[in-house]
């Protein structure tokens, strides 16, 4: 029986003793080091500011904002059009607003998650139909106009600090005063907000 015992040890020990020689088996992570050719490949498709800034140059500008300042008696904080690239007199209009994170609603709308809010959106379509709308027989730059009535708004998506709204009206109507539109913003390409009718009434 001891001799049994002694051999089972025996075994045991010699068994820890060879388990202790075992190489152990190491999971090596692959290494994220890009080759040169990954490299070189990834640089490539970097394009670069000026090639991107060349992106525009094709837009060229019809009223800058200084003109247009001439035109709507808004002013900061609530001048919402930068730009004019396109203008059909009495007709349509494209413009610009570029949405930064220094602008007051910012602060409240919302602190965590900045957000331009769509009435802000609306507003703006409002001010560029403004000025075509302003620009017509019958109408003095400068003047008021206000909002008799908006039908038909639809919000695609946020718009948010960095974003360019990139906006498009259409005069439908002009007549005593009262004017209506179509308007649509894009970010990116994408539809931001449309509004099937706005309908403006000339301060008298």
């Amino acid at each position: 029986m001891k001799l049994g015992l002694f051999l089972i040890s025996a075994v045991s020990a010699a068994s820890v003793t060879v388990s202790a020689f075992v190489t152990p088996q190491i999971s090596v992570r692959p290494s994220v080091t890009l080759s040169m050719s990954e490299e070189e490949e990834s640089e490539d498709k970097n394009m670069g500011a000026q090639s991107i800034s060349g992106l525009t140059s094709g837009v060229k500008t019809i009223f800058t904002s200084e003109e247009i300042d001439a035109i709507l008696p808004h002013r900061y904080p609530f001048a919402l059009v930068d730009k004019v690239v396109e203008y059909t007199p009495g007709k349509s209009a494209v413009g610009i607003k570029t949405v930064t994170k220094n602008e007051p609603h910012f602060t409240g709308h919302f602190p965590e998650r900045a957000i331009m809010p769509g009435v802000l959106q609306v507003e703006a379509l409002a001010q560029l139909a403004g000025i075509v709308s302003l620009n017509m027989e019958g109408a003095e730059p400068g003047a008021l106009f206000f909002f008799a009535g908006v039908n038909g708004v639809r919000w695609k998506r946020p718009v948010v600090p960095g974003d360019v709204l990139v906006m498009e009206v259409e005069m439908k109507r002009f007549k005593a005063g009262i004017a209506k539109a179509t308007g649509t913003a894009y970010v990116d390409g994408q539809v931001a907000v449309q509004v099937k009718e706005m309908t403006f009434a000339l301060a008298k």
